[in-house]
Formats: structure tokens, sequence, C-alpha cells
């Protein structure tokens, strides 16, 4: 039976709201304390998302760079700096790829390796979770009781339920009238100054470097290979893929951006199987970007946590049953080492520990 290319359904719509629980917070950040333009970066986030739908035809996720993220929201980047490291991003993606680094770094990596560092994402994301579901654990666990009754539901899939709960409850909340009504606004044509892109590499962009490596290319393009095993898309396309998105949309209020093993596996766990994902999710972001710039903070912000906390909780836990295809004996010691030293350190950290602990070990 030939699997379709595009589907335009509920569970697809679910699907693309899989991987939501990383894009609020850091979409606040960007807009409240960098002073991003919403519209910008939340169209160029959605022709992304269509582009990448048509062009691999499969759910792929386009998210925010956490590192770049993170320390632009804790250093109060100014908006022309996040355009620059996102430039910085693309130059350096497309070298790769071109170069064939991406594709050495792919070739060195076990698979327990792999596996490892997709389980690591799982527990943080969990731990994540569990702090956004401390914030109203009966709604939060209500939350979870509906994605097990619902995730496979044809006619009412889980994400849909909980996004309109939470919409129901900032309604009955009153959250809505603190919010401004709908407008029109357009993307408007950005810039950066050249010194800004080596400023922030020095900043962030090299400590962003190892984590895109090792989970938006190795460990994403594992995981298409266990969900669409007939359908392989390399390291070098999501590389390069990177890279000309980063290279473009800095220009038009784009924030850097780039795939996940979280975001794709949020996006299967709740749906998602064709490229009509992307474009489902592309189209409400665009949606969103034109219509509800003013507002799209307070909305985001607005909306109950511990929803989106279920969510994630229940995605961390869909990435570490990726353990169960790795062999025990020699294999299970680097994945444990990867783990420990990762959830101890940092995934860049337990990344080089675990291939040492592998070539060690395939040596006695």
């Amino acid at each position: 039976m030939k699997i379709k290319s595009f589907e335009f359904n509920l569970r697809e719509l679910s699907g693309s709201m899989g991987d939501f629980g990383t894009l609020f917070p850091l979409a606040i950040g960007y807009i409240v304390i960098c002073g991003l333009n919403p519209a910008g970066f939340l169209v160029m986030m959605g022709l992304a998302n269509i582009v990448t739908g048509l062009v691999y035809r499969l759910p792929m996720p386009i998210e925010p760079m956490k590192v770049l993220a993170v320390v632009a929201i804790t250093q109060h980047w100014s908006p022309s700096m996040v355009y620059a490291s996102g430039f910085a991003m693309g130059i350096i993606w497309i070298f790769f790829a071109v170069t064939g680094i991406i594709d050495w770094i792919a070739r060195v990596t076990p698979n327990s390796v792999t596996r490892g560092i997709q389980i690591t994402l799982g527990v943080l994301l969990a731990i994540q979770a569990l702090k956004m579901l401390s914030t109203w654990w009966v709604l939060g666990i209500i939350s979870i009781l509906i994605v097990l009754v619902l995730r496979q539901n044809r006619y009412a899939p889980a994400a849909i339920v909980l996004m309109v709960l939470g919409i129901v409850i900032m309604f009955v909340r009153g959250q809505f009238q603190q919010i401004d009504p709908p407008g029109f606004s357009l993307p408007t044509i950005t810039g950066f100054r050249l010194e800004e892109v080596w400023q922030t590499l020095l900043l962030a962009g090299f400590a962003q470097i190892p984590l895109t490596a090792i989970n938006a290319v190795v460990a994403t393009s594992a995981l298409i290979k266990s969900y669409w095993p007939d359908k392989t898309v390399t390291e070098r396309q999501l590389s390069l893929n990177m890279g000309i998105m980063n290279l473009l949309l800095p220009f038009f209020g784009g924030m850097p951006l780039c795939h996940g093993a979280g975001g794709l596996a949020g996006q299967y766990y709740f749906g998602a199987r064709t490229g009509g994902t992307n474009i489902i999710e592309g189209v409400i972001e665009i949606s969103l970007g034109l219509f509800f710039a003013a507002s799209i903070a307070a909305l985001f912000a607005a909306f109950p946590t511990a929803i989106i906390g279920a969510m994630m909780f229940l995605v961390g836990i869909e990435l570490t049953k990726f353990a169960k295809d790795v062999r025990f004996g020699k294999d299970l010691i680097p994945l444990i080492a990867t783990v420990i030293v990762s959830l101890v350190t940092n995934i860049a950290c337990g990344f080089l520990v675990g291939i040492i602990t592998h070539r060690l070990i395939i040596r006695t």
C-alpha cells in the first residue's frame, strides 16, 4: 500500500500542534524581551514549515534554536542581534553540508549514542513538563488522561481537544478581555550589522552548533528512519535545509530555526504522518502572524501552562522508548554514559563521552 505524501485531516492538524510546547515560552521571550516583530517571525516560520512539508513530504519540525533563544532572552539581545545569529547559523550549516562535515559527524556517531541523546531529550522534556504541570496539577492530570484516551481518535484527536479546552478556560477566566483585538500586520524588511554576526557566534552560536548537529540533524535523521523506514532524509539534507532557511529568513524578521528529534516525536505522537502536518502548521503560524501580531504574546502567556506540560511529558516518554533497539552488553554502556553525562553537564559533553566510551569498548 502506497503511503500518501499529503493528508489534511484532524489527525494531521493534531500532529501540527505536537511541538507547540517549546514554541510558546521562547516566542514570548523573543517578543517581550528582545522586541521581535511577531508578524515577521511567525510568518517566516510558517513559510519555512510549508516549504519543508512540500519538499520532504513528511512531518518535519521547525522550531527555535534553544541555546541561541535562551541566551538572547536572558541577555536582552536587540532584534538585529537575533537576526545576525540566524544568518551566522545559515552560513555554518551550509558549510557543514557542502564540505561533508555533517556526514562525518553522522558516521562516527554509533546508534547507542544517538539513542542516548534521544533518551536525554526525553528526560529533559519530562522534567520541564513536570514544572509546567505543577502550575495546576488537576488540569495537568486531566490533560494526560485526555491524551491517553484520545490520542488515536480520528474524530477528536487529543491535541485539538486540549487546545479547545485551553481556549475555553481562558474564556471562563475572562482573559480574552485583556487581549488586543485582531488586526492586520505584515512582516517588514529587517537587517543587522556584520560585526553582530561574529558577536553572536561568540556569545551563543558556537555553543549552539553541537546541540543542533546532534539533536536537529543526527537524532532527527535517525528518528525519521525509525518512523518511516522507506523514506530516508539524510543528515546532509537536514543541514542544507537549515542553512538555506537561516540565510534567508533573518532579512524578513525570522528567528534562528532548526529541526529537532523532540519536535518530530511530538508531531508523530499526536498524529502527524504526512507533509500535510507542516503545511497546516504553516498556515496557522502565518495566520497568527498576519492577524494576531499585537496580541500573540498575551495569547501564548494566557494559555494554561499545565496543558502544554501534559503534552510535553508524554512526548518525553515517547522519546525514551527508542532505547529498546539498543543491544544489551557493550552497546548499553555508551548509551548510559551518554545519558548520565548529558544530564549532569550538557548534551554536547554527553555526546563526546558517549563516542569515547564506544571507541574504548570496541578496542577491548
